[in-house]
């Protein structure tokens, strides 16, 4: 689906290597293949010769590593971030890895997810005499660390990530060490990988294939890693709960090339069109998907249903982000720059436009119009996902019910809004059965917050007194 303002954006995607002479080379290759994950602002960190040196800046990976800046970048370990801003907001201050530098050593942090209580803690520190640089929710931790009397940087780290609470998949380095932890609910993927002798981190397996690293396994939840000069140690920090991965990284965020928890992504959305053309089959000429998270579910609709699946839209790669635009005006003809229907494919057609979800339902409704301009005699919309009727507080751009059009209006008030002649959504039965996860899990280990309003951690201010500075 294209990105719609306070609409469903992608999360942050995190790189990390260790014990690899072109560290910087190898990261920079995997955040491009983690791209679709964030496009605001990208950066590397690497180690080399008892310092921590980074660039970091606004703009797609190319864009910010576009002048010689990786030649400049030495060291055998290094982690990235691309960035699509959740918590904090945007700007250059905002953008990681975050570097921060002391007399007892230097870290750098790299965080995918989301801190619901990041606030409070935020407060408390400030109270207790912090002082913060960003407005981002990583820097919270950076400071619980800094401020834990444990002996060890790893008990400090601990000690820290037993204060926050929600989705992080964090990435820690520092001159000697490379620290990985996933949240006990394990709401984001993060993979183990080896390219030769170097373990490598990701948080999708397609930046394995990308720089030729083998997979290994998952991080696990409540896991805390630590690689070396002695190699890769785990330990827990909390006990692992009912895994909860996000339901969008199967249904929107990941690559169809990647694997999440052992999942094929281009699989499961396939499965996700099979169900969705058994729940809600129609009469049509030719099925197309919105580029592009949307294709692989589009041809599993058609395959299930017979009806011809059809490259109806192009996808214009080469126009910046629509969400940007300023004015509802110029976000809809971003939309048709960035999104073109093949009039010689839909003309005088009956066709099934198929996507991941409605948000605001401006976008979808924008794309139903620009098929029927090309001749189109009937748009029925299917969508891959059920109704998103509550804000998700762990990363995903949706931060209040009014945003969603699904939490105040019926289908078939959604269904004359967008203007389409048919509109179905999947249902959450089918959506877990289709992904195929465990049966055995709860939800089978899957969120499904955003759909039913059911949060796996607690979302409200609970202050938590944090440990003395004395």
């Amino acid at each position: 689906m294209l990105a719609e303002v306070k609409g469903l954006n992608e999360e942050c995607g995190i790189f990390g290597i260790w014990g690899h002479e072109e560290a910087a080379q190898i990261t920079y290759y995997g955040l491009h293949s983690l791209q679709h994950r964030g496009q605001e602002g990208a950066g590397i960190v690497v180690a080399h010769q008892g310092m921590l040196q980074g660039h970091k800046g606004l703009g797609l990976v190319t864009e910010v590593f576009s002048d010689g800046e990786l030649q400049s970048l030495k060291g055998a370990a290094a982690i990235g971030h691309v960035r699509y801003s959740t918590t904090g907001g945007g700007g250059y201050e905002n953008v990681q890895p975050l570097l921060f530098r002391s007399q007892t050593g230097s870290i750098a942090l790299a965080h995918n997810g989301n801190l619901v209580n990041a606030m409070d803690l935020k407060m408390q520190l400030e109270e207790q005499g912090s002082i913060f640089q960003t407005t981002s929710d990583t820097e919270v931790f950076a400071h619980l660390i800094r401020r834990s009397h444990a002996p060890t940087l790893k008990e400090q780290i601990k000690e820290a990530l037993t204060f926050v609470e929600g989705a992080f998949a964090f990435l820690l380095l520092t001159e000697t060490e490379l620290y990985v932890a996933l949240d006990p609910h394990g709401f984001r993927p993060l993979s183990i990988g080896r390219l030769g002798n170097a373990y490598v981190v990701a948080s999708e397996t397609c930046a394995f294939d990308v720089v030729g690293a083998a997979y290994e396994r998952e991080v696990e939840p409540g896991e805390l890693i630590v690689i070396s000069a002695e190699g890769m140690r785990s330990e827990r920090f909390a006990p692992a709960q009912a895994r909860s991965i996000c339901s969008m990284e199967y249904i929107y965020f990941a690559r169809p090339d990647s694997n999440v928890d052992g999942i094929n992504i281009h699989t499961a959305r396939k499965n996700l069109g099979k169900r969705l053309a058994l729940e809600a089959p129609v009469e049509a000429d030719i099925v197309t998907g919105v580029p592009d998270s949307s294709i692989s579910v589009a041809i599993g609709y058609a395959e299930a249903t017979g009806i011809p699946y059809e490259l109806g839209l192009i996808k214009n790669r080469y126009v910046g982000r629509t969400f940007i635009q300023p004015s509802q005006s110029l976000r809809e003809q971003g939309v048709k720059m960035k999104l073109s229907p093949v009039r010689g494919v839909v003309a005088g057609k009956r066709v099934v436009m198929v996507d991941d979800s409605i948000v605001r339902g401006t976008t979808s409704k924008r794309i139903v119009a620009m098929l029927r301009e090309a001749g189109a005699t009937e748009v029925h919309v299917r969508i891959s996902s059920p109704p998103i009727t509550h804000p998700c507080f762990y990363g995903i751009d949706t931060s209040t019910r009014e945003e969603l059009i699904a939490s105040k209006y019926t289908v078939e008030e959604i269904r004359q809004m967008i203007g389409a002649d048919s509109l179905a959504f999947l249902s959450q039965e089918g959506l877990l059965e289709a992904i195929g996860r465990s049966p055995h899990l709860p939800l089978r280990g899957q969120c499904m917050a955003c759909f039913t309003g059911n949060y796996p951690t607690n979302i409200g201010r609970v202050r938590s007194p944090l440990m003395s500075t004395k």
